[in-house]
């Protein structure tokens, strides 16, 4: 039986798609449910698995074509796994001779120093070290061509962007272009935070099943401030301000295609396991390349941690049409004045990039500082205050 294996729905968000990657090929035996082809889109990575057990016929759609909703990409037929072929032992004969006492050769030591004038020309003229070529010439001698072939070597590689490198590029040159960005700057003593960490670190593991993260502070944190400071967690759409009653915070994650940002759904519900799982969920999706539409959809707030990678202060790009993104960064032990005494504490400086046409700079420096206050002092979380 012939079967047609056909692009999925794609969300109303998607226009398109493009062929990424076929694992199999004609002639090729497919299990039930073993993924076919991987199709980019902008935001996501949709495998397309074999409905049933079969061979791949005919590929309609090759790598790199764009394929939209329901069009056909191969042509497949049911049949049966092949029977196992017995594979006959080969006994391997080992020849075993003896190596004369002494080789008499007239060889000489290759050299890679030598070169000829016009190779010495062409190696200083192009910062070639002699090191880099093998020379043809006689004993071993740089010769021109030889040093040609490394001057004309090419020094750079131009390869084509991928759907989500394209997206992110638009949506950066988006945000710089309709919002006027303005960021704010604070600094957090997270030495209270390290210290709950450290304390109940082993209790939350066992119970959970998950390392206390220190991440889940920061959108706990940002919840409770998004809470005070609503217009922070707004958007715009023409003149009109869109007040987002739920608090959806996109965390951004590092993937091998690129940044993404999976967005934790409804973040005043979540505990702090409810977060450091989900997080941990979509580092494995992204990892993985299995990260589903909705994962991405619906954000009202931003997180993003360039600390990981040792980021001392950055100004972040709003992920457009949200209003506001914060900035995590790396921790550094630094003094700081405590109660008249220099202390040394764990300090990171936090920025808020925001839309200044609906967010005036009071609001956007208040929610820094409740970010602040919340966890310096995480108590206030629990209690409300």
């Amino acid at each position: 039986m012939s079967i047609e294996i056909k692009v999925p729905v794609l969300p109303e968000s998607v226009a398109d798609a493009t062929v990424a990657t076929w694992h199999k090929q004609p002639g090729d035996f497919v299990a039930r449910d073993e993924n076919l082809v991987d199709l980019e889109t902008d935001k996501v990575v949709l495998e397309v698995p074999a409905p049933i057990d079969g061979y791949l016929k005919v590929i309609i759609k090759g790598e790199g074509e764009t394929v939209l909703s329901d069009e056909i990409l191969a042509s497949f037929e049911q049949g049966e796994a092949p029977a196992e072929t017995a594979v006959e032992e080969q006994t391997e004969t080992v020849v075993t001779t003896t190596a004369p006492a002494a080789i008499s050769t007239s060889a000489t030591q290759v050299s890679t120093t030598g070169a000829s004038p016009s190779a010495r020309k062409i190696m200083s003229e192009n910062d070639i070290d002699a090191s880099q070529i093998k020379g043809t010439g006689r004993g071993g001698r740089i010769t021109k061509p030889d040093a040609m072939t490394i001057a004309n070597t090419p020094t750079e590689e131009r390869v084509p962007m991928s759907r989500l490198r394209q997206m992110v590029a638009n949506r950066m040159i988006e945000a710089q272009s309709t919002a006027a960005m303005l960021t704010s700057f604070n600094e957090v003593d997270l030495q209270a935070v390290m210290d709950i960490r450290k304390k109940y670190k082993e209790e939350f593991f066992e119970k959970h099943g998950i390392k206390l993260g220190l991440m889940s502070f920061f959108v706990k944190a940002a919840t409770e401030a998004l809470k005070k400071f609503p217009i922070i967690n707004a958007a715009t759409e023409g003149t009109d301000i869109i007040y987002h009653k739920m608090h959806n915070i996109g965390i951004a994650v590092a993937s091998p295609r690129g940044l993404v940002v999976p967005v934790l759904k409804n973040t005043a519900a979540m505990s702090l396991a409810d977060i450091d799982g989900g997080i941990r969920d979509f580092a494995f999706a992204a990892r993985d390349g299995k990260l589903a539409m909705d994962d991405l959809q619906g954000g009202t707030f931003t997180i993003t941690n360039g600390g990981s990678f040792g980021s001392l202060m950055s100004t972040p790009i709003l992920n457009s049409p949200q209003s506001a993104i914060l900035g995590m960064h790396t921790i550094k032990q630094r003094p700081v004045v405590v109660n008249g005494d220099i202390v040394a504490r764990p300090m990171m400086y936090i920025a808020l990039t925001y839309d200044h046409r609906i967010i005036d700079g009071k609001d956007a420096v208040l929610f820094l500082v409740a970010v602040k206050e919340a966890l310096e002092d995480p108590a206030r979380m629990l209690l409300n205050l």
